[in-house]
């Protein structure tokens, strides 16, 4: 059988903790203390200059500080290909944690340094961490674990984010750390994770498919995978990554530019990108980023504020664990579906309440969103890197920019601030009705073919086709 092992499992722990928790952490932790920070930009640039910051100004400083983490985000996703060669999937985790532990300190030191240019630059280095590890460390658990074990384990990253953004916002109650004292401990927190990673993760295997196929070791690959098994035999494993590896040189590597040329690809490049954008310009990230003014804008009480907040994150956890469920029972596209359409429906709800400053508002639903599942399976081995690339892109762009222009929306739209996100919503939602297909217990090859009819690309194109040399021992996942 193939089971986990505690090797595996801790791993998992570890690499989720130290990585994952901490993307969703630094996403959720700028919110709560938003006011308190404001003003020590204020005094600060007060002390320097001898008068205020004007409302435009500070508003746009602190933008620029929410939206420098996407921002690095996208410059750590840049970084991932040539980092994982050079060190290693677990090489690169461990070096990702200078992105962390450096601005913890910058963070945590901000205020007594005087100077919120500490707390920007700390947001563009823990960007790169996230950027790093959200590509990283779904790549270190898959080559982990084995086979039928790598969907459950790829959601593992996904529900240590939602973790991490729920810590967030407790740590972020006024009580605790949200406060005029507490607000550097808050954000210096993040190195925590880093630093017991850094501790622990030495202590367990590397990749065996990095050892094996970029290292040329195979002692080393075999050291790595009985430690992971837990048995003594793994030349079968081994010649199955082999077999995988001489399928992928067969298969060639598509660049991102040639990417874009294939006719044979074009609907699943455009999908990746509306996909991508649309759960970036969801409205999600606005919410997380600054839940708190969207709530009092909304007729929420300041002392409520939080643990509604609070309450937003739990909610959020729930659903992923329910997501990790659901993908299997219900497939991708209906769970994209369904995502979408509430999202829809809760901006024009979100929409309703601020223009009629009704107090109940619920933004739960707005979080069924933050699970719709990576559309990798639409893309073959060989052009898969260069689609993740564009998908990382797109994704840390459009989430850079509503950190960016969602404070001047919200104060030009005011109220009607989400109209523009329930329209993205809906138009995302017919894109997935008409164009997505269902990926459920269908192989990679089954997938290709229904896009290849919709490329109107003859199913054989001998010269250009992307599955011409690809052996059938790969083509179920």
């Amino acid at each position: 059988g193939r089971e986990l092992t505690a090797v595996i499992v801790l791993a998992t722990l570890i690499a989720a903790f130290g990585s994952s928790f901490q993307y969703g952490y630094n996403v959720a932790t700028i919110n709560s203390p938003s006011e308190f920070m404001k003003d020590f930009y204020n005094y600060t640039y007060y002390d320097r200059v001898g008068e205020y910051m004007n409302e435009f100004y500070l508003t746009l400083l602190w933008s620029v500080t929410v939206s420098m983490f996407p921002f690095g985000g996208f410059l750590g996703s840049l970084m991932v290909g040539r980092l994982v060669n050079n060190l290693g999937r677990k090489g690169t985790l461990l070096f990702n944690n200078i992105f962390s532990i450096v601005p913890a300190l910058l963070m945590g030191f901000s205020d007594l340094a005087k100077s919120f240019e500490m707390i920007i630059v700390a947001r563009v280095l823990v960007g790169i961490c996230a950027g790093l590890s959200s590509n990283v460390v779904p790549m270190y658990l898959g080559e982990l674990a084995p086979k039928n074990w790598r969907g459950a384990l790829g959601v593992v990253p996904q529900l240590f984010i939602t973790i991490g953004i729920l810590v967030a916002q407790i740590f972020g109650l006024r009580s605790l750390l949200a406060n005029e004292e507490g607000w550097p401990i808050l954000l210096g927190l993040t190195g925590i994770p880093a630093v017991l990673q850094l501790l622990f993760l030495p202590f367990f295997p590397e990749s065996p498919r990095y050892l094996l196929i970029q290292k040329k070791d195979e002692e080393a690959a075999k050291r790595a995978l009985r430690r992971l098994r837990g048995w003594h035999d793994v030349d079968a494993e081994i010649e199955e990554i082999l077999e995988e590896d001489r399928a992928e040189k067969a298969a060639g590597f598509i660049s991102v530019l040639k990417l874009f040329k294939m006719r044979s690809l074009r609907w699943q490049v455009i999908s990746i990108i509306v996909l991508m954008a649309g759960q970036q310009l969801s409205g999600v990230n606005a919410i997380y980023y600054y839940a708190d003014q969207i709530y009092l804008s909304a007729g929420v009480k300041e002392d409520d504020v939080q643990y509604v907040t609070a309450g937003t994150g739990a909610v959020n956890v729930l659903i992923t664990i329910c997501a990790i469920f659901v993908v299997e029972l219900m497939g991708r596209r209906f769970l994209l579906l369904l995502g979408f359409s509430v999202c829809f429906t809760a901006c024009c709800v979100l929409t309703g309440a601020l223009a009629m400053q009704v107090r109940k508002v619920g933004p739960g639903v707005h979080q069924l969103l933050g699970v719709s599942p990576p559309p990798a399976p639409i893309f073959l081995q060989s052009s898969r890197p260069a689609a993740y690339m564009v998908a990382g892109t797109v994704h840390w762009l459009s989430n850079f920019t509503v950190g960016l222009v969602f404070p001047f929306i919200q104060v030009g739209l005011g109220a009607y601030s989400f109209v523009i996100f329930a329209v993205i919503c809906f138009l995302t939602t017919v894109y997935i009705f008409l164009i997505i297909p269902e990926t459920k217990s269908k192989t990679f090859i089954e997938i290709n073919q229904i896009f290849i009819k919709m490329n109107k690309v003859p199913g054989v194109h001998p010269e250009k086709e992307e599955l011409k040399e690809f052996p059938p021992s790969t083509a179920r996942q």
